[in-house]
Formats: C-alpha cells, sequence, structure tokens
C-alpha cells in the first residue's frame, strides 16, 4: 500500500461531489478505505435513540467520511498535488505546485 497523501491536521479544499469547493480541517485519515473526514465537510443526519451518553437522543449532523481523491491540500492558499522526496534519508512531501517542502 503508497503512502497517503493527506494526514491528519491537513487543510484541504474539496475538489468532487456536493461539497465541491469547500475548505476544511482533516480531522481523520483512513488508510485501509482511502477515506478521509474533513470539519464541515460531507454533514449528513443521524437519527440517534436515547442513551445512558445522550438522554435526549434525536436527530445530529456530523461528518461522513469523504474520499481522498476528492480532496486536494491546501498549502499557502493554493490547491495543490502532492509529491514525495528523499531529504537525506528522511521522506518528505512536496507541494507539486511550488516544490515546497509540506513537513
Amino acid at each position: 500500500m503508497s503512502a497517503m497523501k493527506i494526514k491528519k491536521g491537513d487543510t484541504v479544499k474539496v475538489i468532487a461531489g456536493k461539497d465541491k469547493g469547500k475548505d476544511g480541517k482533516v480531522v481523520a485519515v483512513n488508510a485501509k478505505d482511502n477515506t478521509v473526514l474533513v470539519e464541515g465537510v460531507n454533514m449528513i443526519t443521524k437519527h440517534t435513540k436515547p442513551s445512558v451518553a445522550n438522554q435526549q437522543g434525536g436527530i445530529v449532523t456530523k461528518e461522513a467520511p469523504i474520499n481522498a481523491s476528492n480532496v486536494m491540500l491546501v498549502v499557502d492558499g493554493k490547491a495543490t498535488r502532492v509529491g514525495f522526496q528523499m531529504d537525506g534519508d528522511k521522506k518528505v512531501r512536496v507541494a507539486k505546485a511550488t516544490g515546497k517542502v509540506i513537513d
């Protein structure tokens, strides 16, 4: 399996789907399913039963996972593709648009 180009905490822009054009911060990454959870994007309504944790129950809105291919990393306010480069003996992510090392 190849390395994920998006990591938790990254700012991404949605490039496909119903939320196209929205920006958000990555909350969680699932490399196995190739999905990411982005703050405020792909919101769904979930009907929950009352429980010990949630006494009231009712309708809750929350984020649903979105495929990683539908988001692009934002570096310096510009959406860019991500590449990898060897920096000495360390593998680092590089922004294709600027050539700048991301982390």
